[in-house]
């Protein structure tokens, strides 16, 4: 059974059930989800409330390719002693549960997992986006979308890391985009 969002030009939000052919517009896109979640049978949770203005909610992961779970001993330091504003959480792996100011979402990513790295010498290497070409809101800077992104570039930092590639590799493809 899949379950599909989009966004209309109107800026309402269509979603539909693929198992039996349920459709349904609003202009809230989580009452769209509530919706879709109950004639699936599974169980809605609401979102949080949105976090203070100059704060971001975002998960940070370190997904590796190695069996290693929550439990693990290289995270003991980190489970005793997180980030302000992060609480570690078990995903099947160790991950931690952030609501952390920025300027930006990419801003407030960076800073926790610098922070991370320099005091636990850890790599967090994703932010546990499961789909990431699902796209939603992409024209807020702060989004879903800016998730996805952010979740992309550490994921593709610690595989180019993995492949022996540097940082001076990655900036050149980076710069090679053209990006400005």
């Amino acid at each position: 059974m899949g379950l599909h969002f989009h966004r209309n030009p109107d800026g309402t939000t269509t979603g539909r059930n693929e198992a039996n052919g349920f459709t349904v517009t609003h202009a809230e896109e989580e009452e769209v989800k509530r919706q879709l979640y109950e004639d699936a049978g599974w169980e809605y949770t609401p979102p949080p409330p949105p976090v203070p203005p100059g704060f971001h909610r975002f998960s940070l992961v370190h997904d590796e390719f190695r069996a290693s779970g929550f439990g693990d001993e290289r995270y003991a330091g980190l489970r005793a002693r997180p980030p302000e504003g992060c609480v570690p959480a078990d995903w099947g792996c160790f991950a931690l549960e952030c609501e952390r100011p920025g300027k930006t979402l990419m801003d407030a990513v960076a800073g926790t997992v610098a922070e991370v790295r320099r005091q636990h010498g850890l790599v967090m290497n994703s932010l546990g986006v499961e789909k990431p070409q699902e796209w939603f809101d992409a024209d807020n800077k702060n989004g879903y979308a800016a998730k996805i992104v952010a979740h992309l570039v550490l994921m593709a930092a610690d595989r180019a890391r993995l492949l022996g590639y540097g940082r001076k590799d990655v900036v050149r493809l980076l710069d090679a985009t053209g990006i400005e």
